[in-house]
């Protein structure tokens, strides 16, 4: 939000320089981003001059350009060649000095000595439009004959400097979206720190109605989304150029003049907050506005040119015919004001934020109007914005009122209440107050004090202050204008013990998995928990209808909360590869969000809802690049594996509390799942499908796992990390050939191995396996090696061998295993 210094002391009286201001608004919360002295016109007319034409002679090489002599008040005139038709001796003109910087759009520059035609030129005699003080180009700035001679330009102009100061108005201080609101922090800030100031705007007392000529009906269908509606017409209006001090007004603040009709209501909303809308009175068809939604489909066209599918969500003022503006966001072509336009009517409405920002939204359009209305305006400030607008109308477009201000307000609102105890406040801030200090600031920030006791006050806020609701907004803004440094810091320091819990240790250990992947070349990610909705199209376990989709979308790309990891580390990937940087290892800890539809449940709305938070791996490209001491050698999908098993190792899974079985999840050509023995899915890892690589445009392989944090913390939830002395009791291995049917998998035999053993079988690992000749037809051979430890003692060939005989009989038993 740009402010003018010197339109903010309209409103506040003060001394304060403009630094001094932006420390006050900045301690009231009203941040200030910069500090900068501006000029209506561009460069302040800095290096121009009223000069005297001496002499006018035709240039001996030139039919066009004349040679003059200038006289600038200095002891030797200036030569100057000059292409103006209407140059002539004895003019009183504007010079442009050696080192004048001129501007012609976002282009500058400098004038210098130059020669034209052969002849020396020291200067530059100026149009209009050349230095900014009008539009004309015909020819030269002819002054009148009283001109000073050598006056600087900028005090001929009565050009003055202004201060631009630029506040970051945070979303919830809509109140404070134009010079009166900001004002109103000021002035709050002055009272509490003892300067002598008032707080005023210009009163209405003017406002009057000229006649009944151009009655304009209302009708507001839609109450919910227009809370209120105002208008009135002016007649007899000449539409033309606003007046200098109204175009330096909007300048200074970065506005462009357009008219004098647009430039009120621009002035209005910039000076007051309330957002205005002027209509050519011909163009309102019946005489009659309608506030209303349109039919599905219906096309219009805006201001800019293009045309736009309004519907039931969209609402929109229209006339008895047709829609004429998208309300509260862009007017509609054709039903604007013109330099044809005498009649105007005036529009000034209250409409309720979210609707104004879901069509905002939805057309892709943001305008100075929709970031007020989205974020809620004064619905009290309605009518006084229209009658100043109204009065203004009639001073600089000569038009007067001709209608009775229509006003629908079907359901007024009623400004919050607030209940604030004394002792709130100043347990909530951490010192004591003065009540009375409580009460004066409550008062200087328009707050009624409707009834006070011993303990505390009974408070109404106004109206535009939307973020005030509560007895802790309430203190908020208290502690805002008393002065967050005028809380000293306290020299002791209260506090209490606290026991570490399960949510302490999830974050150490994910810090300590962190560690432990960088330290193994992995860079860590972040991406955003919204992404694309098609990414979901036609999966079989991430479904389209379990994503948790979001009501009002910036766009189709962020359409959803993600279901998984995976999307947002394919595009980090893709947009690294793209730019030569290809053997990656990433990996994430974020968020998946769920949506179950058979949970949806009327009474409670979240049971639908679930969030549960992941950690993601991703391997691509070369394991080894350009080594002397290795040739090249490509990722696998082991690799990954071996570092999620040091994950689970090193958070404290075993390998007997877990299973793992084949993914049938489509993201994956092969993939594996890690479960509990209870069957809660723990890990799922594999190689990612060529067809989700080709979606992501990637080429190379791309190795996936996606670890559930919040399942392996309640699967460790109370397990210890011991460290024991390496056993002194030798190890003893054994294997087993076993002929099996094709469809069993390794994970059966190490399931069924670790359920005969528990206590002496350390390792069960896979080394062989053997499918064609020599064996039936649908079988397969494994070799299988099994590790057998007693940390007590050594192991004797009885106890080994009776181990090993149950586990060839529950593996015959269960799998129909046979020993080769």
């Amino acid at each position: 939000m740009n402010i003018s210094y010197k339109w903010l002391k309209e409103y506040v009286d003060f001394e304060l320089t403009p630094q001094e201001v932006c420390d006050a608004l900045t301690s009231t919360g009203l941040e200030v981003d910069a500090l900068e002295e501006v000029q209506s016109i561009r460069g302040g007319l800095k290096g121009l001059y009223v000069g005297k034409v001496l002499t006018c002679d035709i240039h001996p090489n030139s039919d066009h350009l004349h040679v003059t002599t200038v006289d600038l008040g200095r002891e030797t005139p200036s030569q100057i060649v000059c292409g103006a038709p209407n140059v002539a001796a004895g003019q009183k003109v504007i010079v442009a000095d050696l080192g004048c910087v001129l501007y012609d759009g976002d282009k500058e520059f400098v004038i210098k000595k130059s020669k034209l035609r052969g002849v020396e030129s020291c200067g530059m005699i100026c149009a209009e439009d050349e230095i900014g003080v009008g539009t004309s180009h015909d020819g030269i700035i002819v002054l009148p004959e009283d001109a000073p001679v050598g006056q600087p330009a900028a005090e001929y102009y009565n050009l003055e400097s202004d201060w631009l100061i630029e506040v970051d108005i945070t979303a919830n201080r809509a109140d404070a979206l134009s010079h009166w609101g900001v004002a109103r922090d000021l002035y709050a800030w002055l009272r509490q720190n003892g300067y002598k100031t008032s707080l005023h705007r210009p009163d209405c007392s003017s406002f009057v109605v000229d006649n009944t000529d151009l009655p304009i009906d209302v009708e507001i269908e839609n109450t919910e989304a227009c809370r209120r509606y105002a208008c009135l017409s002016i007649t007899g209006c000449e539409v033309k150029e606003s007046p200098e001090w109204l175009q330096n007004k909007l300048k200074v603040i970065g506005l462009r003049p357009i008219n004098n009709i647009v430039d009120i209501t621009n002035y209005i909303m910039m000076a007051y907050g309330q957002p205005l809308h002027c209509f050519d009175a011909d163009m309102v068809a019946g005489h009659k506005i309608v506030v209303r939604t349109q039919p599905e489909g219906t096309k219009f066209v805006t201001l800019d040119g293009v045309e736009h599918s309004l519907g039931a969500h969209d609402l929109s003022i229209s006339n008895a015919e047709e829609p004429m503006c998208i309300a509260g966001i862009f007017g509609g072509k054709g039903s604007g004001t013109y330099d044809t336009t005498t009649n105007v009517v005036l529009e000034s409405a209250y409409f309720h934020p979210t609707w104004i920002r879901k069509s905002a939204r939805r057309h892709g359009l943001s305008t100075d109007a929709s970031f007020r209305f989205e974020r809620g305006i004064d619905p009290d400030g309605v009518i006084y914005a229209l009658k100043q607008a109204a009065i203004m109308c009639k001073e600089l477009a000569g038009g007067k009122v001709s209608m009775e201000i229509r006003d629908e307000y079907p359901m007024p609102i009623s400004p919050a209440k607030v209940s604030l105890k004394y002792d709130y406040v100043n347990s909530l801030i951490g010192k004591e107050i003065p009540e009375t200090t409580i009460k004066d600031i409550c008062e200087s920030l328009e707050m009624k004090i409707l009834g006070e006791d011993a303990y505390g006050l009974e408070i109404e806020i106004p109206a535009y202050r939307v973020d005030v609701q509560r007895p802790c907004d309430v203190v908020e803004d208290i502690l805002r204008i008393y002065g967050y440094n005028n809380v000293e810091i306290p020299t002791q320091l209260k506090s209490c013990l606290v026991v570490k819990g399960d949510e302490d240790m999830k974050h150490r250990l994910a810090d300590t998995v962190s560690e432990q992947l960088v330290g193994c070349g992995f860079n860590e990610i972040l991406n955003n928990s919204l992404t694309k909705g098609a990414y979901y199209d036609e999966r079989n376990i991430f479904k389209t209808e379990n994503c948790v989709r979001i009501m009002n979308p910036l766009s189709t790309d962020l359409n959803v909360m993600r279901q998984t990891l995976l999307f947002g580390g394919l595009e980090s990937i893709e947009h690294n590869a793209k730019r030569k940087n290809g053997n990656l290892r990433f990996f994430e800890f974020g968020n998946v969000y769920h949506f179950s539809p058979e949970r949806k449940n009327d009474d409670n709305p979240m049971a639908a809802y679930s969030e549960d938070n992941h950690l993601a791996l991703w391997i691509t490209g070369k394991r080894v690049e350009g080594s002397w001491a290795h040739p090249d050698e490509d990722s696998t999908f082991y690799e990954l594996e071996a570092y999620v098993e040091n994950i689970m190792r090193r958070i404290g899974v075993q390998p007997g509390m877990t299973v793992r079985k084949k993914s049938d999840n489509d993201i994956f050509s092969s993939g594996i799942v890690i479960e509990n023995r209870g069957g809660k899915k723990l890990v799922e890892m594999g190689v990612l499908g060529k067809k989700i690589l080709k979606t992501a445009d990637i080429d190379a392989p791309v190795y996936y796992a996606e670890l559930s944090w919040t399942a392996l913390m309640k699967v460790i939830r109370k397990n210890k990390v011991l460290y024991n002395e390496i056993s002194k009791y030798p190890a003893v291995s054994r294997d087993l050939a076993l002929l099996l049917d094709n469809s069993v998998e390794f994970a059966a035999i190490e399931d069924i191995a670790r359920q005969t053993e528990k206590k002496l079988l350390k390792k069960v690992e896979l080394f062989d396996v053997y499918e064609g000749k020599n064996l039936p037809e649908g079988k397969k051979s494994y070799a299988v090696n099994f590790i057998l430890q007693d940390e007590t003692k050594t192991l004797n060939d009885k106890q080994i061998d009776a181990i090993m005989n149950k586990l060839i009989t529950n593996l015959k038993n269960k799998l129909g295993a046979e020993l080769r």
